[in-house]
């Protein structure tokens, strides 16, 4: 079993959490702006139409020259650019200032009203844009337009909005920042919390998970999983305690009762039934035994003191040993065994007796349920660097579902097909592969039975694909 890759980017609950708040932050920060702004801009439009109300009332009490006199005096104080007047005739002829006709869509009622095009004139200093204005009649029958252009407040909301959009672009900016370098944290020790738990699912119960001086969640939930680690490794120690005490203890007495059976059985008569009832229970006896030999030899593979005998191996050599030592059985059972393996392969850190009886039982369990006139193909390639031994058949294949409970201890495949076997075999695989920190691999064979593939590389030791 191999454990999912930590999530990555925005996947991470902490990538999450301040991706949501930074959302939450920006549209905050929008509604406030567009509040503010909206607020500002009601406010600059009531300020500039009391302002050209004003104006409106301080040109009203002048006639005459003198009003003429006092429009030209207001020039000196205006901006052309936003502020400008015209003085009309009662057939609303031109007579004087910057505006040589009446803006398109102003009533001539006195009234304050908002125009979207002001002038309509090419000269790049009269007010262009929106603008409020006004057209009043004179004491002597004339006409007085007055326009102020709503910009030259309006720049402030101009301001203001740059001043906000920058606030939030720098706030952004640090925030993002900050986003990746707070996800990288809690990412890192995922990944040495999946470090140790990958060394715990391999056979490896004294390791425990990593903890930090922070004491957060995650040290918290580490330690949580710690204990449960400790009261798991104690219970197991006594189970398998138990256990190898139970088949150690038993092995001499049921030695003994084997040697008193034969004992019995050659003072009986040749050929009688009672000879034949004996060499029954013998038989019976010696699979007994041979199921606790299989036992204590788990229990012995599990010790992973055995490393101390490991050493850099080439595996040709053992592979042709192998094909040597199991192609009369396969003869014998009708069977084709070939050998498919390269020039050379890269060298193994392994004790050469365990990977013997690792790579035989593979080939014994292939012989054993591959029918007569199949084959039994022995490979070996390099893979990733490192060697990969694979046993394929033309048997009946190994169901998906039964591809991880081939490797518990008793369990057969197929209990009704009249093959031996006590279900310790591939037990036995699995407890050298984990000793290893190799990686077995359970598939479909190109021959259409069963594909064991061992590669001998660190890594999750068992795989069913």
């Amino acid at each position: 079993m191999s454990l999912p890759n930590p999530s990555k980017g925005w996947r991470s609950s902490s990538s999450r959490l301040l991706a949501l708040y930074s959302f939450l932050f920006v549209a905050w920060s929008s509604i406030l702006l567009g509040v503010l702004y909206f607020e500002v801009s009601d406010y600059l439009n009531s300020l500039a139409r009391h302002s050209l109300m004003q104006r409106q009332h301080l040109f009203s009490r002048f006639v005459g020259q003198d009003l003429e006199d006092a429009l030209a005096a207001s020039e000196a104080f205006d901006n052309r650019a936003y502020d400008a007047w015209g003085l009309f005739d009662d057939e609303l002829d031109p007579l004087a200032g910057e505006l040589k006709r009446i803006p398109r869509g102003l009533a001539l009622d006195g009234s304050i009203y908002e125009l979207d095009d002001c002038t309509q004139s090419n000269d790049p200093k009269l007010p262009q844009d929106s603008c409020a204005a006004v057209a009043m009649p004179t004491r002597d029958g004339r006409w007085l337009v007055l326009v102020r252009d709503n910009g030259s407040l309006f720049q402030v909301t101009h301001i203001i909005l740059r001043a906000l959009l920058w606030g939030v672009s720098l706030t952004i900016l640090p925030g993002a920042a900050g986003w990746h370098l707070l996800r990288r944290r809690p990412l890192r020790r995922i990944r040495q919390i999946q470090a140790s738990a990958e060394s715990i699912i391999a056979g490896d119960l004294a390791q425990r998970l990593p903890l930090s001086n922070r004491r957060d969640e995650l040290d918290m939930l580490a330690a949580i999983v710690n204990a449960m680690l400790d009261r798991i490794e104690r219970l197991m120690l006594e189970v398998e305690g138990v256990c190898d005490n139970i088949a150690h203890d038993l092995r001499t007495p049921l030695t003994r009762l084997r040697a008193q059976l034969y004992r019995i059985k050659q003072q009986a008569e040749a050929d009688s039934a009672h000879a034949l009832q004996l060499d029954q229970v013998i038989d019976e006896t010696d699979t007994l035994m041979a199921r606790f030999r299989g036992l204590l030899r788990i229990s012995e593979l599990e010790d992973h003191q055995r490393r101390s005998g490991f050493v850099m191996l080439d595996l040709l050599p053992l592979l042709h040993e192998l094909y040597d030592f199991y192609l009369p059985l396969a003869e014998e059972g009708e069977l084709q065994l070939a050998l498919d393996v390269p020039a050379s392969l890269p060298s193994v850190n392994c004790d050469r007796a365990l990977m013997f009886e690792a790579i035989g039982n593979l080939l014994s369990n292939s012989i054993k349920f591959t029918p007569p006139g199949g084959k039994v193909t022995l490979h070996a390639r390099v893979e990733q660097g490192a060697p990969l031994i694979e046993v394929e058949d033309s048997g009946p294949g190994i169901p998906e579902s039964e591809r991880e409970a081939i490797f518990q201890r008793f369990y057969r495949l197929d209990e009704s097909g009249g093959q031996g076997g006590f279900g310790l075999g591939l037990s036995i695989v699995a407890a050298i592969v984990n000793l290893h920190g190799f990686s077995l691999r359970v598939g479909s064979a190109r021959l259409g039975g069963a594909s064991l593939s061992l590669h001998c590389r660190s890594s999750t030791p068992l795989v069913a694909t």
